[in-house]
C-alpha cells in the first residue's frame, strides 16, 4: 500500500571547486572517468522510482547558496520529510550542516545525522578528540594549519604517516602519496595539500593492517566489509584513496574490492562491532552510518573514520552490507524514509498534546 506521504529528495547540485580531487600533482594524475556526485544524479531517478513504490508523492531538488529560492521551493512542495542526500553546497563541504540546520528552522523532519553530528563527523581532529574522550581507540595524530611552520621534531609520531584534508569527505587528497615513511616526503604532500586545497591538514600514525567498513542502519549493525587488496602493485599502500572510490578504471580503482562478510572469527567480530556502535554513538549519528575502522596485526581495532549519511546508492558499499542481511536496495531506502516518519509523527502527537 502506498503511503499519502510528500518526499523531497535534497541533494547538492555538482560543482568542482578544487583544481584536483585525487590528491596528485598534474604530471601523478590518474586517467580515467570520475564517477563522483555526477554519478549520483544518474542514480537520482532510481532512488525516486524506489520511493515512489512506497509514498505517493516523491520530488527531488537540487540546493545551492540561493537561500531564498532553496526556501521557496521546499515551501511550495510542502514536504511531509525531507530525504537528505546534501554533502556539500555548491561544492563546500563544509556547509553540508548548515543545511540541516535550515531542514531544522523549517521544523520539517529529515533523514539522517543532525548538525551537530554532522559538523562534529566532517572534523577529523574534532572527531578524534570526541571518541578519545570516550576511551575509544583511534589513531595518534596532530594537525598542522595550512600555513604552519614545523621542523622534524614538531612530528610527534611514528612512521609510516598518513596526511589527509581535515574537513573534507569522499577520500578528497587522498592517495598513495599520502602515507609517508620519512620526514622529506611528509614535508612534501604537506606542501602540495596545503597549497592545493587551502585546507588545514591532519597526521596520524598509519596503521598497518586489515580496513573494514561496518554499516550501521538504525540500531542495527550490519554484516561487516572488508576492502581487500589484492592485486594493487607492491610499494602502493593498502589504503582507500579517491581513485578507489572514483576515478574508474584507476589502479586503485580496479584493485581494492569490497567482501562482506568479512571473514572474521566470532570474538574478533563482536569486538569490531561493540567499537563501532561506541563511536556511533559518541558521534551522536542516526538512522544510518558507517564506521571505518583498520584492524591491526595484533587485532586491536582502531577507528578512522565515522562517516554519517554516507552513500547508499544501490552499489555502494552501504547497500551491499545490507543486501548482505537480506534488505534489497528499495528496502533500505523505505527504512530510513520511515524514521524520519516516525519521528515526524511522534513530532506531530507531541504538538496536538500541548
Amino acid at each position: 500500500m502506498i503511503k499519502d506521504v510528500k518526499i523531497l529528495i535534497c541533494y547538492n547540485a555538482p560543482v568542482s571547486v578544487f583544481s584536483v580531487y585525487n590528491g596528485k600533482r598534474s604530471n601523478e594524475e590518474t586517467k580515467g572517468k570520475d564517477l563522483s556526485e555526477k554519478s549520483f544524479v544518474k542514480e537520482l531517478n532510481k532512488i525516486k522510482r524506489a520511493l515512489s513504490k512506497y509514498f505517493k508523492n516523491v520530488e527531488a531538488l537540487a540546493v545551492d547558496r540561493d537561500v531564498n529560492k532553496t526556501l521557496n521551493n521546499i515551501n511550495s512542495f510542502n514536504p511531509d520529510i525531507i530525504y537528505n542526500f546534501v554533502e556539500s553546497v555548491e561544492g563546500i563541504s563544509s556547509y553540508e550542516w548548515c543545511m540541516t540546520g535550515l531542514f531544522q528552522l523549517l521544523s520539517l523532519e529529515f533523514t539522517g545525522c543532525t548538525p551537530i553530528s554532522l559538523g562534529n563527523c566532517l572534523n577529523k581532529e574534532r572527531t578524534k578528540t570526541i571518541l578519545k574522550a570516550r576511551g575509544i581507540l583511534t589513531p595518534d595524530n596532530i594537525i598542522l594549519q595550512q600555513n604552519s611552520r614545523f621542523t622534524e621534531k614538531d612530528i610527534n609520531l611514528n612512521y609510516p604517516i598518513i596526511l589527509k584534508l581535515n574537513t573534507e569527505d569522499a577520500s578528497i587528497g587522498i592517495s598513495e602519496f599520502s602515507v609517508v615513511n620519512n620526514y622529506k616526503k611528509l614535508r612534501k604532500q604537506f606542501r602540495f595539500l596545503a597549497e592545493t586545497y587551502s585546507k588545514d591538514i591532519i597526521l596520524e600514525e598509519f596503521i598497518k593492517g586489515r580496513e573494514l567498513n561496518v554499516a550501521i542502519l538504525g540500531d542495527k549493525v550490519l554484516p561487516i566489509s572488508e576492502i581487500k587488496f589484492k592485486g594493487l602493485p607492491s610499494g602502493l599502500p593498502n589504503i582507500v584513496t579517491y581513485d578507489s572510490k572514483w576515478i574508474e578504471g584507476s589502479t586503485y580503482y580496479n584493485n581494492t574490492k569490497p567482501v562482506v562478510p568479512a571473514e572474521l572469527g566470532e570474538r574478533i567480530k563482536n569486538k569490531i562491532e561493540k567499537v563501532a556502535w561506541a563511536a556511533y554513538e559518541a558521534l551522536n549519528c542516526r538512522d544510518y552510518a558507517r564506521v571505518d575502522i583498520r584492524l591491526s596485526k595484533n587485532g586491536v581495532p582502531f577507528v578512522i573514520e565515522v562517516n554519517p549519511n554516507p552513500d547508499i546508492s544501490s552499489d555502494s558499499g552501504f547497500a551491499r552490507a545490507a543486501e548482505a542481511d537480506g534488505i534489497t536496495h528499495e528496502e533500505l531506502l523505505f527504512t530510513i524514509a520511515n524514521f524520519a516518519l516516525i519521528r515526524k509523527t511522534k513530532n506531530d502527537s507531541q504538538a496536538k498534546a500541548s
